[in-house]
């Protein structure tokens, strides 16, 4: 049955056009509203949850406390098509402008097509819904010109261009616009927002010069990071800066955010599209729900929301089990599937994971300052909670040791987050003159990039040869050096991968030998 892209009227029978959403992607619905006589009824079919149901008598309190008639009469309302789980107060009033088409209490004057969602009040006030970005392009995909939406959420949806979006504060407001009683003008795009909570710049970190430049490694290439180091080392201070010198977003990468932020209800109030790249720091005792977005009805979580920027897990080994090993697909596919009885939601998830820890579970093992009192068992099993798969995935690996105290009380600023930040965006600029057909990070080179774009010659084949066969390097291990090699090459504005960029590289990929292969003394 083709898609009806406009609000009719048929005897009895309405249709208005209205959507949901699926993850983050909005998906159009027909809300279909048939009145008849009988013993006066309310009902709603199409696959719609406890909310939905639970709007029949918030459309029934807003029609009437709006001075407009309700008809008592049998309603039958069908959210079209009915294999799709419908969701959320967002249909209210679709469904209540429905019901007036239908009475023949409301004869839109429009002739474009259009679009309605919204929440209603019992006094018939209209509340902003969440992901409204998602939709607004669903309908410009749709060629549907119009939108009625909250007026707390039409700046959001003007964001995407070719579509007139009306605010609408209230139902009489949109009952009396549709029966050209009152004008009403499109809303303007709402401005560029923040959502990072964290500030300062990296001149504030005292010493830790080679984290320092192992961060700036993985921001301009999109590198995850784990850092070893003991309490009050600047582990968490080092993370925190990172936003500070991550390139910019693309206009996509910002959308793509946006949307993300929107379907989860994160927006600030009014909206706007998010400007920065996100940085998302859960606490060790999150839920697998909470990392990967669970429920019956998933929304993004935590993975999800770093998508385009960073995700930092603090005291690493302290997250459950199965909450790092949720990791490991968004981390290989940038992507995140989550399967439930009436079907699958993809998330994007493509973040830079950090992620910091201490040295043993105490904190102080090879400290020259304080003795470490765990046994080797406790060190062990501490260890052994990243796996090797989740370890294999990680590009650099650093350790960061205690400050001496000469240079914990320099006054001396060490250099600032915009000298650095200069120095990553332009090997953005290289990566994008490399990846014409997209911009990415060489971080997320695909096996066919890398052979394409981290081509050696025979005397860095040679060493790179030794190099295996010394570390025994895995397959993903062979791709990960080669990527931060290549990036470390770009910051050297390098054409070519020398043996200096590989020897620096593996620099980065031998704290495991240290930790993980349980050589304790």
């Amino acid at each position: 049955m083709p898609f009806n892209l406009k609000g009719i009227l048929t005897g009895m029978l309405a249709k208005v056009i209205s959507a949901t959403l699926s993850g983050i992607e909005g998906v159009p619905v027909d809300v279909e509203v048939d009145i008849s006589n009988g013993l006066p009824s309310f009902t709603i079919v199409g696959l719609p949850d406890q909310s939905v149901q639970e709007s029949r008598e918030r459309i029934r309190s807003a029609i009437k406390n709006s001075d407009l008639n309700f008809p008592v009469k049998r309603i039958t309302v069908n959210l079209a098509p009915a294999d799709i789980k419908k969701e959320g107060p967002a249909f209210d009033l679709p469904i209540a402008i429905g019901i007036l088409i239908a009475s023949e209490a409301l004869a839109p004057k429009m002739e474009e097509p259009f679009l309605i969602v919204g929440e209603l009040s019992l006094d018939g006030t209209i509340r902003p819904v969440n992901g409204i970005i998602s939709i607004a392009i669903m309908a410009r995909d749709l060629k549907i010109p119009v939108m009625f939406v909250p007026y707390e959420n039409s700046s959001e949806a003007a964001l995407i261009p070719g579509i007139k979006v009306y605010g609408i504060k209230n139902l009489t407001d949109l009952v009396q616009f549709l029966n050209g009683t009152i004008s009403l003008s499109p809303s303007e795009p709402a401005r560029s927002i923040k959502i990072n909570e964290f500030s300062g710049d990296f001149n504030e970190v005292k010493g830790q010069e080679s984290a320092k430049r192992a961060l700036e490694i993985a921001a301009a290439g999109f590198h995850n990071v784990i850092m070893v180091g003991p309490p009050g080392s600047g582990k968490t201070m080092l993370a925190q800066r990172l936003p500070t010198i991550l390139p910019p977003l693309t206009e996509e990468e910002a959308l793509e955010v946006t949307r993300i932020y929107s379907s989860a209800g994160l927006l600030p109030k009014g909206g706007g599209i998010i400007e920065e790249r996100p940085f998302r720091s859960p606490h060790h005792s999150i839920s697998l729900a909470g990392m990967v977005g669970g429920t019956s009805n998933p929304k993004p979580g935590e993975i999800s929301l770093a998508h385009n920027g960073v995700l930092f897990l603090d005291e690493f080994p302290e997250f459950r089990r199965d909450v790092l090993e949720a990791l490991r697909q968004p981390m290989e596919d940038g992507s995140l599937v989550i399967s439930r009885a009436h079907g699958s939601i993809r998330f994007p998830a493509r973040f830079m994971l950090v992620a910091s820890m201490n040295p043993c579970p105490c904190g102080y093992l090879g400290d020259t300052k304080k003795n470490c009192t765990c046994t080797q068992y406790q060190i062990e099993k501490y260890f052994s909670k990243i796996s090797g798969p989740i370890l294999d995935r990680i590009d650099i690996q650093i350790e960061v040791p205690r400050l001496e105290t000469d240079t914990l009380i320099r006054n001396t600023p060490g250099e600032g987050s915009n000298s650095i930040r200069d120095r990553i965006n332009r090997v953005r600029e290289f990566q994008i003159d490399r990846f014409k057909d997209g911009f990415r990070f060489n971080g997320l080179m695909t096996p066919r990039e890398i052979k394409k774009y981290c081509r050696l010659n025979p005397p860095v084949q040679s060493l790179l040869r030794e190099i295996i066969d010394k570390f025994h390097l895995s397959a993903r291990s062979y791709d990960k050096l080669l990527k931060v090699a290549r990036t470390i090459a770009d910051l050297n504005e390098s054409e070519f991968i020398r043996e200096e960029d590989i020897l620096e590289a593996i620099q980065y990929r031998i704290l495991d030998r240290k930790y993980w292969e349980k050589k304790f003394s």
